[in-house]
C-alpha cells in the first residue's frame, strides 16, 4: 500500500497543473487567431481559406513539436515562433492591402487600441459634414468605405481648418497623391497619401457636392458645408482628370465682409489720395499687379468706396470673386463667345448708365478703347490688367488704347501691388539687423536699430518643441497689400502726351514723388509688420519673370 501511494504522488507531479494550464491558454488563444484571419481575409478579399489553413497547419504543428520537446519552455518558444511567425506573415501581406488606418500592428494601431469606441466616435463629432443639398452626413458604419471616406475627410479638413488654410490641393503621381495647403498665400506641403486612401476619400467628397463619383475626366464643381457649433464654413470642391489620376481642389469660400478702401494696406497718404475719387464723375485708374496679387480685391475695394445708392455701379468680370451687395455685377462666359467678345459685352453694359464701371481683366485692346471712351463720355472707370510696376503697367495701357492723346487724356492714376504676409504678433522676434543689409536696402542705421523676423522654435521644460497658439508655426499671420502709386494731374498728363520713352515717363513719376515698390515694403519692415526676407521673397518673383 506504502508503494502504491507513493507511486501515485510520482505520476502527479510529472504532469504540472501550472504547465498544464500555461499550454490550455496558448492553445485556445490561437483558436480564436485562426477565426480572425478567416473574416479578416475575406473582408479585404484576399485568399482567406489559403491563409486560414496556414495558420491552422502552423498551430497543429506547433502543439505538436510543443508536445514532443523534452524542455517545456523550448517547446513553448518553439510553438510561438512557429504560430507567430505565420500569423505575421499574414499581417505583413494583409496591410499591403489595406489603407493606413485599417493597418494592424503599427504605431497608430497600437494607439487606437487604448482608446475606447465611445472616444474614437467622439473625436469624429467636432465638425458635421452638410451636404450640397443641405442634409448633415451621420458617422457611417465602422470599416465601410464610406467610413474611409468620412476619416480622412474630417482628418484632412480639420488640420486644414486649424492651420488656416484657404485650399487645399491633391495632385496625383504614379505612386500616390502629393497634398498641399495654401495658408496666407504660400503653399505647405503635407505627407502624401496612398491613392488606396485617396479613392474613398475622393467618393466621400464627390457625394458631399452632389458632383458624379463615376465621372473621372471631365471638370466637375460643387460645395458643400462644415458645422462646428454654430460656426458653418463652405468648400467648394473641384475636380479633373490628369494621366496621372483625378486632380482634386477644395478652396474654402469666404463669406467675410470684404475689407474697404483703408484696410487693404494704403500707406496713409495713399489712401487720402484715393478717397478722393468718391468724388470724380469721370476718368480711368488702372489697378494692375501679377497673378494672385489681389487685384479683384482692391477694385472692389474701389467700387465699395462710391455710395451705391447714389450712384449706379456696375462691373465685367469673366468670373466674379464676391457678390457685392446694391451693385449690378455682370460675367462674360464662354458660352458668350458665339455672338459677343469681351468688349462688347462691356458696350452691353455701359448702354444700361452706370455712373461708376468696374472691369476685371482687361487684356485686349478693343475693351481698352472701349473703356477709355466711356471715361471720355463722362464715366468713371476702374480698370484691373496683369503688369509687374506701374511703368509697366502704363506701357501696356497706352499700346493697348493705342491713342496717346485719348490714353493719357483720360488717365487719372495707376497702381501696382503685391500682397506680403503679416509677422505673427505673438511670436515675431526682434534682432540687430547686419549693417552691409542696411547699407544694401539704403536704410539709415541711426533711425533703425531693431528689425523683426519670425520666431525661432521655442522649447518647453520637456525639451518639447510648442507651437504658437496664434499662426500654428508658420511664424505669419494675414496679409497685407503694398503699394506702388502714381496719380494724375493735368500737368503730369501733358508731360505724358509729350514724352515718348519709358525710361523718360519713369521719371516724370519719379518727380511727381513716387515711390517703388520696394521702398513701400521697406516701410513696413521698418515699422515691425514685415520681415525683410518675406519682402525679398515676394519681389524677387517677379524680376525673376522678367529676367526668364
Amino acid at each position: 500500500m506504502p508503494d502504491l501511494l507513493l507511486a501515485a504522488i510520482g505520476y502527479s507531479g510529472y504532469i504540472s497543473i501550472f504547465k498544464f494550464v500555461i499550454f490550455l491558454i496558448m492553445f485556445f488563444a490561437w483558436i480564436p487567431l485562426l477565426t480572425w484571419v478567416f473574416h479578416d481575409a475575406k473582408a479585404i478579399e484576399t485568399k482567406e481559406v489559403f491563409w486560414a489553413a496556414t495558420i491552422l497547419g502552423a498551430g497543429a504543428v506547433g502543439v505538436i513539436i510543443w508536445l514532443l520537446t523534452p524542455v517545456f519552455i523550448i517547446g513553448m518558444l518553439l510553438y510561438l515562433i512557429a504560430v507567430g511567425g505565420s500569423s505575421l506573415a499574414y499581417v505583413k501581406h494583409r496591410n499591403s492591402l489595406a489603407l493606413d488606418f485599417d493597418k494592424v500592428l503599427t504605431v497608430d494601431h497600437l494607439k487606437n487600441l487604448l482608446e475606447s469606441k465611445e472616444k474614437k466616435i467622439a473625436k469624429l463629432k467636432t465638425y458635421t459634414f452638410i451636404t450640397a443639398n443641405k442634409n448633415e452626413i451621420p458617422i457611417p458604419e465602422p470599416r465601410t468605405p464610406d467610413f474611409f471616406g468620412f476619416k480622412t475627410a474630417y482628418e484632412i479638413l480639420s488640420d486644414a481648418l486649424w492651420r488656416r488654410a484657404s485650399s487645399i490641393a491633391f495632385s496625383p503621381t504614379p505612386q500616390d497623391y502629393n497634398i498641399a495647403y495654401y495658408v496666407d498665400g504660400s503653399v505647405l506641403q503635407q505627407p502624401s497619401m496612398g491613392k488606396e486612401q485617396m479613392k474613398y476619400f475622393i467618393s466621400f467628397v464627390k457625394n458631399l457636392a452632389d458632383l458624379d463619383t463615376k465621372e473621372k475626366r471631365k471638370p466637375q464643381k460643387g460645395a458643400f458645408k462644415i458645422a462646428k457649433g454654430e460656426t458653418y464654413t463652405e468648400w467648394e470642391v473641384t475636380t479633373a482628370g490628369s494621366t496621372a489620376g483625378e486632380q482634386v481642389r477644395l478652396k474654402e469660400i469666404s463669406h467675410e465682409e470684404l475689407p474697404r478702401l483703408n484696410e487693404i494696406g494704403l500707406m496713409p497718404e495713399q489712401y487720402e489720395q484715393l478717397a478722393r475719387f468718391n468724388k470724380i464723375k469721370q476718368g480711368v485708374y488702372i489697378i494692375s499687379g501679377p497673378a494672385r496679387s489681389g487685384i479683384t480685391t482692391t477694385l472692389y475695394a474701389f467700387l465699395r468706396n462710391h455710395d451705391a445708392f447714389i450712384n449706379h455701379i456696375s462691373t465685367l468680370e469673366r468670373q466674379a470673386s464676391h457678390h457685392l451687395p446694391n451693385l449690378s455685377q455682370n460675367t462674360f462666359s464662354l458660352s458668350d463667345t458665339g455672338t459677343t467678345t469681351f468688349a462688347k459685352k462691356l458696350q452691353t453694359v455701359i448702354r444700361t448708365g452706370p455712373d461708376v464701371i468696374g472691369i476685371g481683366e482687361c487684356e485686349d485692346a478693343e475693351t481698352a478703347q472701349v473703356a477709355c471712351t466711356a471715361a471720355a463720355d463722362g464715366k468713371l472707370v476702374y480698370v484691373t490688367i496683369k503688369a509687374d510696376s506701374v511703368i509697366q503697367g502704363y506701357a501696356k495701357w497706352m499700346k493697348f488704347v493705342g491713342d496717346r492723346n485719348l490714353a493719357a487724356g483720360t488717365l487719372l492714376g495707376i497702381s501696382n501691388q503685391r500682397l506680403v504676409r503679416i509677422l505673427c504678433s505673438e511670436c515675431k522676434q526682434a534682432y540687430t539687423p547686419d549693417k552691409e543689409l542696411l547699407k544694401k536696402f539704403n536704410i539709415s542705421a541711426e533711425k533703425t536699430k531693431v528689425l523683426y523676423r519670425t520666431g525661432k522654435v521655442l522649447y518647453d521644460k520637456r525639451g518639447k518643441a510648442t507651437t504658437c497658439g496664434k499662426c500654428q508655426g508658420t511664424g505669419h499671420f494675414g496679409r497685407i497689400g503694398i503699394f506702388e502709386m502714381i496719380t494724375l494731374n493735368n500737368e503730369l498728363r501733358k508731360a505724358l502726351i509729350q514724352t515718348r520713352s519709358l525710361p523718360e515717363i519713369g521719371t516724370q513719376f519719379r518727380r511727381a514723388k513716387m515711390l517703388y515698390l520696394q521702398e513701400q515694403a521697406l516701410r513696413r519692415v521698418i515699422s515691425g509688420t514685415v520681415a525683410i526676407n518675406e519682402m525679398i521673397r515676394v519681389l524677387s518673383t517677379g524680376k525673376a519673370k522678367k529676367t526668364k
